[in-house]
């Protein structure tokens, strides 16, 4: 089963640079921000948690990436993309991406808005002749191109058919998901309630093909795909690739701690919403066009066309839900986040980028995982280092609210001054090495492991598995010879930690407070 597969998946090696820089972009003429000593530390601290979770959650591959303006700082892959036939997984393996499609599509209505043939007060009934949904409520609004596009519109969430049951999945033609129209109502007036619908995607989609005069796939394919380079990335799971690039599906976990493997679909009528299959690499291409696409710039889009995709458009009521033109854009630690999930039968993704950092991290795994908390971690994890690298090339533009970097101050006091989280912690003189000490100590009964890494220059450790990798590093500072003590957030010194040797001269374990946590790996 999965669960004996994963134990013994050897896990490939992570690539920082995999590509130096994107294929549709030019290479910065400063340094590379992923060759900087912070950002290679980073790098290794996702890698540690990223391969603790896949093992801890019984995941059986993912990929991820992080991005910064036109250069893919890092890419990692792991496990196998066919557990049962032991085929690893790969930076060419395909991922459903599901609902990240709804961006492609957005941006095909708004290319199509851009050139003249609809607005986004439109009503979709006179865009689509067929559209006969029923509306049950008097007086309501008109059901929009932008109420689709924000979901605000009123549409139920689903058209008439039954796609998310298992075992088989049965994702309708587009001819039945018009026919079903006939069987349907509004959910809400338009304007009132946010309500995320499949359905009102599949409808933009429809959009795109019926104005533009050309099908849906071929659409996409030909005005966003084809001149981003993203080769990789495709409107619907190509069924060639089935048991082949395309990895395999699996269920969440069940109550014996394994996981099922989902069956093989496409998502047919339902595509524009849910139907594309990609790679990590070929998000963040994705991402680096948004973060070029700056000023007077025009490249598949105008840039004052994706600013306004990216702002938002609608506030749910409830003042918890916030939606751009296609896009979701909400705040996150004061900062402000683009972007969008995916799940479906077998696979979760997300790709979230922060604008005025210029940073995107991608996860997509074949598992139902909560491929959120790994955007946001690596994110966490790596945001600090890249802003100090790039500060430290002289960038003017990553420090977050447009701060710029000034002559004659550290990349520590630019830092605090633009409100990162990172603090650089300076390389102790004559410290010791801590290549003896890296590695993976128990913690059991009371816990699963903690690691021993490199962090800003000094040693640290951090809990594994965890949802929120960088609450949990913990700093030590070296005492003498095999003792450490720990950093506390005002900067005192707490604690001790003891390594421990065997004859040999090699480290076993570890005490605090006199207790052991043996060295694992």
């Amino acid at each position: 089963m999965l669960r004996t597969r994963l134990s013994d998946t050897a896990r490939l090696a992570v690539s920082g640079t995999l590509a130096a820089a994107l294929a549709v972009t030019a290479i910065p003429a400063h340094a590379q921000v992923a060759d900087h000593d912070g950002v290679k530390e980073a790098k290794t601290v996702v890698e540690i948690w990223l391969e603790a979770q896949m093992a801890y959650e019984q995941i059986p591959s993912f990929q991820a990436s992080v991005v910064h303006d036109q250069e893919l700082v890092g890419s990692w892959v792991m496990g196998m993309a066919h557990p049962d036939r032991g085929e690893a997984a790969t930076t060419e393996t395909l991922y459903s991406i599901c609902s990240i499609s709804k961006l492609f599509t957005s941006i095909g209505v708004m290319q199509q808005r851009d050139l003249g043939r609809l607005t986004l007060r439109d009503e979709v009934g006179d865009l689509l002749p067929w559209f006969d949904l029923d509306q049950q409520f008097e007086g309501s609004p008109s059901i929009t191109v932008e109420g689709i596009l924000t979901h605000s519109a009123g549409l139920p969430r689903e058209s008439d058919h039954p796609y998310w049951s298992g075992p088989d999945f049965p994702f309708p033609e587009r001819q039945a998901i018009i026919d079903g129209l006939d069987n349907q109502e509004t959910l809400y007036p338009a304007r009132q309630y946010f309500q995320y619908s499949n359905l009102g995607l599949t409808l933009a989609g429809e959009i795109v093909q019926e104005v533009s005069g050309t099908e849906y796939h071929d659409y996409i394919r030909t005005n966003i795909l084809n001149p981003l380079g993203m080769d990789d990335t495709f409107s619907d799971i190509p069924e060639e690739h089935r048991g082949g690039r395309l990895a395999t599906g699996y269920s969440n976990m069940t109550r014996d701690g394994d996981r099922k493997e989902v069956a093989f679909f496409q998502a047919k009528g339902i595509a524009p919403a849910a139907g594309s299959a990609s790679t990590a690499e070929d998000l963040a291409r994705f991402a680096s066009w948004q973060f070029r696409l700056r000023g007077d710039a025009e490249e598949i889009l105008h840039a004052h066309t994706l600013d306004e995709m990216q702002r938002v458009h609608y506030v749910d009521p409830s003042w918890n839900t916030f939606w751009g033109l296609g896009f979701r854009t909400y705040e996150r630690n004061d900062k402000t986040v683009v972007g969008h999930g995916g799940s479906c039968p077998g696979f979760r993704s997300q790709f979230m980028t922060v604008p005025a950092e210029k940073i995107a991290t991608v996860y997509m795994a074949n598992a139902m995982v909560n491929s959120g908390k790994f955007t946001n971690g690596i994110y966490d994890l790596m945001q600090g280092a890249i802003q100090a690298a790039a500060e430290d090339d002289g960038e003017d533009d990553v420090a977050q609210d447009g701060a710029s970097s000034s002559g004659g101050t550290s990349i520590v006091d630019r830092l605090e001054a633009a409100g990162s989280r990172w603090t650089a912690q300076e390389k102790e003189k004559d410290g010791p090495d801590l290549t003896p000490y890296l590695g993976t100590y128990s913690g059991q009964p009371w816990g699963g492991e903690r690691a021993v890494i490199q962090w800003k220059g000094g040693m640290a450790t951090i809990g594994l598995p965890t949802d929120n990798p960088l609450r949990s590093i913990t700093r030590f500072k070296h005492i003498e010879g095999d003792t450490f003590r720990r950093i506390r957030s005002d900067d005192e010194l707490g604690e001790a930690l003891i390594f421990e040797r065997d004859a040999a001269g090699d480290v076993t374990g570890f005490r605090v407070h006199g207790n052991l946590s043996p060295k694992v790996r």
